[in-house]
This record gives C-alpha cells, sequence and structure tokens, in this order.
C-alpha cells in the first residue's frame, strides 16, 4: 500500500506542472493578445482603455484563478481515481506474492482491463499457476524419491537384521535379493546424476555428424533379448532422405535408450514397438511407438517433468521413478530441439526433433 501510494503521489505531482504550464500560457495570452485587442477596440471608437483595460484583466483573472483551481481539483480526483484503478492489480500482484512467498500459492489477480496492465496480470496469473503445479510436482518428487529410496531400504534392513538375528540363514538366494536391492538404488542414484547433468548439457555438446538410422539399429541390437523375452515385436521405418545428423552422440544415445526401455517397460506381452524417423522443416523428427496401455489426456502434458509418474499405484521395479522422460526432454531441448507426446488408439507415441 505505501509503494502505491508513492507511486500515485509521483504520477500526480507530475500531471499538475503539466496544468500550471497550461494555464500560465493561456493568462500570458490574454494579458500580451487579448488585452492589446480590447485596447484597440477601445481606440477606434474613442473610448479611453486605461479603466476598462484593467477591469477587463481583473474580471479575466478571477475568472482564470477560479478555472485554474477548479481544473486541478478536476484533473487531480480524476487522475486520483485512475491511476488507483490502474494500479491496483500492481497492489494485488505485491500482495500475493507475498502469499506465494509464505508457501500459498492459490491467490490471483483479478483482470478487469485489457491493456498493458491487464496483460501483465494474466501473465502473473500464469506465472502463478506454473508455480504451483511446480510446487505440487516437487512435493510428488520429494514423497516419490522417499518412497523409492524406502522401499529398498526397508528390504535390505529386513534381511540385514534377519541375519544377523540367525532367524534366516546365509544363503545364495539371500545374497542375491540383498544384492538386487543395492542395485535399484545404484541405479536411481545414477537416474538423478544423470538429471543433474542433463541440465547442464547445453554448456558440453560435442556435437560432431553421425548416422541417425545406424545408431537406432546399433541401441536396438542391445535391447534384442529384451524384446524377444517378451515376444515384442519390432519395426523400423527410417527416411531416405535421412543421413546424418550433427548432434552429441552419446546424448543421443541416452535419449534413445530411455526410450526404448519406456517401450520395452509398458508394451505388453507380443506387443509392438515401432521407431520412425521423418525429415521436418527444423530438421529430423524420430517417433517412437510401443502399443499398450494409453496415457490418459490429464496425465500427458506432465509425463516429461521430473519423477512424474501417471500411474502413481504402479510397482518401482516396473515404472520406475519417472525420470527417464525429464532427461529425455533435457538433453533434446539443450540440442535445440523439441519433444512430445500422444496416446490413443491403443498405442503411446513419444517423438523427439533434432535440428538439421
Amino acid at each position: 500500500m505505501i509503494v502505491k501510494n508513492r507511486l500515485i503521489w509521483k504520477l500526480l505531482t507530475n500531471i499538475i506542472p503539466v496544468i500550471g504550464i497550461i494555464i500560465l500560457v493561456i493568462w500570458l495570452a490574454i494579458d500580451k493578445l487579448a488585452a492589446n485587442y480590447f485596447m484597440a477596440l477601445m481606440n477606434k471608437y474613442d473610448v479611453s482603455p486605461t479603466d476598462i483595460h484593467q477591469m477587463f484583466l481583473t474580471a479575466v483573472h478571477h475568472y482564470l484563478i477560479w478555472a485554474t483551481v477548479a481544473a486541478l481539483c478536476l484533473a487531480f480526483v480524476l487522475s486520483y481515481l485512475l491511476t488507483r484503478r490502474v494500479l491496483r492489480p500492481l497492489s494485488q500482484m505485491t500482495s500475493i506474492t507475498r502469499q506465494i512467498a509464505a508457501g500459498d500459492y492459490s491467490a490471483r489477480v483479478d483482470v478487469v482491463t485489457q491493456d498493458e496492465v491487464g496483460e501483465l496480470g494474466m501473465a502473473f496469473n500464469r506465472m502463478a499457476d506454473s508455480l504451483e503445479q511446480i510446487e505440487s510436482l516437487r512435493k510428488s518428487m520429494v514423497a516419490d524419491v522417499a518412497h523409492d529410496l524406502r522401499t529398498p531400504l526397508t528390504n535390505l534392513r529386513g534381511y540385514l537384521e534377519a541375519l544377523n538375528d540367525e532367524v534366516l540363514p546365509p544363503s545364495q538366494e539371500t545374497l542375491q535379493i540383498l544384492q538386487e536391492e543395492i542395485l535399484h538404488l545404484v541405479h536411481l542414484v545414477e537416474n538423478l546424476q544423470q538429471l543433474a547433468k542433463a541440465d547442464v548439457a547445453k554448456a558440453y555438446l560435442n556435437k560432431k555428424p553421425f548416422n541417425l538410422s545406424q545408431t537406432i539399429n546399433q541401441m536396438l541390437e542391445l535391447y534384442r533379448p529384451n524384446f524377444q523375452d517378451k515376444n515384442i515385436k519390432v519395426q523400423t521405418l527410417f527416411s531416405d532422405h535421412i543421413d546424418l545428423v550433427n548432434a552429441d552422440r552419446e546424448k543421443v544415445l541416452q535419449v534413445l535408450r530411455n526410450l526404448i526401455e519406456n517401450g520395452l517397460k509398458f508394451t505388453q506381452w507380443e506387443g509392438t514397438v515401432q521407431i520412425v524417423t521423418e525429415p521436418v522443416p527444423e530438421g529430423v523428427k524420430v517417433l517412437v511407438t510401443n502399443s499398450g496401455k494409453e496415457i490418459s489426456r490429464e496425465d500427458l502434458p506432465y509425463i516429461f517433468e521430473r519423477f512424474y509418474k501417471a500411474d502413481p499405484s504402479r510397482s518401482v521395479e516396473r515404472g520406475g521413478a519417472g525420470i527417464g522422460l525429464s532427461i529425455v526432454k533435457e538433453l533434446i531441448e539443450a540440442h535445440g530441439g523439441r519433444v512430445g507426446a500422444e496416446s490413443s488408439d491403443g498405442a503411446t507415441r513419444v517423438w523427439f526433433t533434432l535440428p538439421a
């Protein structure tokens, strides 16, 4: 409120000198021009102009002073009301920023105009929506990470306590279970490290020309035994117009690895995974399609967010930590490309583009 009042007074004090200058110009114009014309008229009709001239100036000055006072008052009131209306969204923004800083993301600015201030209010509301969404995702992320860490740690603790109390005899099977839990923790930590590296990938890209279709085939060959275990049919359709792409091959390999692993996880038994490349105006588009359960429209816009899981009930072993697609987004955007996803007709299609 103090800032608002100060700004109001600054705007009003800028208006008052303008009105004063206008009144001064009118005053001088009457004294120098109108009075001279009046005197010439008096001389023409042989009338002594001195007394009448003074009476004329006195009357004009009197009414001019009252007109000045009235104009200043009217300008002050109208300017104050208009300025207060214009500054009301700014005052709301100040109040809302305090609420957001205190952890309340629900308040929004009342937008009542379509001018620049109204556009600022709408932009502020969009920012508040994004902050609220980010905060919600952050809370979900903390809960998911805690869950993903707690489950294997609880298992490890239980087995170790059982071994220590000699309730469970040491065996190859028990050691294998402990090793799997430790590997899961290592995998989660590695994913977090990859995500951190993806954040700064733009500054460390090593772009070189390489054959995209050949790289995709090499990655598919690594996962061929996994696809065969689930009888998943793998199809590729590469454009003849695309040969080399100029990108960081290691980063693109990581993108392909994450997308292929996603396709492997969520494709049902005897399903299909298809990888297509096609030219687009900005470069090349790679489309990875897998058959299986569709992603709901409500979840689809958020699948590239960190730790977001379209199905929170799915197991850690099958669903992962929700980091893979976030890494894909960070790495592709570091190259200047785009990512997207569609899900319909019993299939999910995740795509990304790379600049030419």
